[in-house]
């Protein structure tokens, strides 16, 4: 049995896979908690432990809490809401929030842990639901080097890879800009294969042509045949890309640099959340660029 107790705040497709994951490495988990109760209701039936009823009480449940929710507002309602919140019972406890998020909130919450007597970890992860599973994540790691070096176990059984990139809102950064890449190689690959779709060409023979040439990527290999067959399940959603997409944009702006493919990709993902398919995995951006489809 691993010496630390944990517990989850958002209990969504990653963070409920971490958790399992966690569980079958024989990390003991105390609690769950997410806004969707059920979800937290019938992951802690699975795991055979607490859904806890508030976040204070799920602080005083663990030494170590992992927090993976949405975005920035969903960060700071759990860490800054009136009435209940994770700091409530933070001294002595290690906080590891793997949300992908803006620098500022990120620097925020460490600033207000370390106040309430607790450590805390940036731990922003560059891959998805099956990484998540098999405890192969990529983890940024952002904060000081003997608050990641407390939690290091947990740490090394959910990610083959850590990488330790500075303090507080740095991995932030690092990340946005994985994402921002990511996207725009995404949208590029969803408009050269919907120019193929349009000019007649065979798009399996023009994926090959890819993946042996200079427009081969990553995301050739995880998305282009989803494209193609419209298999959108998602992995990493639509409205997730605009959220990350828009966290670099705010960035580039703050520093003075133009990023027109970045701001051109946001806007995509955009359209694609205004009409109604945000929750579909990224690759639905084809939609927006194959003949016959949402165009």
């Amino acid at each position: 049995m691993k010496d630390q107790i944990i517990a989850f705040v958002g209990v969504g497709r990653m963070g409920a896979n971490m958790a399992r994951r966690l569980k079958e490495c024989g990390h003991t988990i105390s609690a769950v908690f997410d806004v969707n109760t059920a979800a937290s209701e019938a992951l802690a039936d699975e795991l055979g432990c607490m859904a806890a009823m508030s976040l204070s009480d799920l602080t005083a449940s663990a030494e170590v809490i992992i927090t993976v929710v949405t975005d920035d507002a969903a960060m700071k309602n759990i860490y800054f809401a009136t009435g209940d919140s994770l700091l409530q019972r933070a001294n002595g406890k290690i906080f590891i929030n793997c949300a992908t998020l803006s620098p500022e909130v990120q620097i925020e919450i460490a600033t207000a842990v370390h106040q309430a007597g607790g450590k805390c970890v940036e731990a922003c992860m560059a891959s998805s639901i099956t990484q998540a599973r098999q405890g192969s994540l990529y983890l940024m790691l952002g904060g000081e080097a003997e608050e990641i070096e407390a939690c290091d176990e947990i740490l090394a059984d959910l990610a083959s890879t850590r990488r330790h990139v500075g303090t507080a809102g740095q991995a932030a950064k690092v990340k946005a800009l994985v994402n921002m890449v990511m996207n725009c190689n995404t949208a590029a690959l969803a408009e050269g294969l919907g120019l193929g779709q349009a000019l007649g060409l065979d798009l399996d023979v023009l994926r090959e042509v890819f993946s042996q040439t200079g427009a081969n990527s990553r995301v050739l290999e995880t998305d282009g045949a989803d494209m193609v067959g419209r298999e959108h399940d998602c992995y990493f959603s639509a409205a997730h890309a605009a959220k990350d997409s828009g966290i670099a944009n705010q960035l580039a702006e703050k520093v003075g640099i133009h990023v027109p493919l970045s701001v051109a990709t946001e806007q995509q993902y955009r359209k694609l959340c205004e009409i109604g398919r945000g929750e579909l995995d990224k690759s639905a951006v084809a939609e927006l660029t194959f003949l016959g489809r949402a165009n």
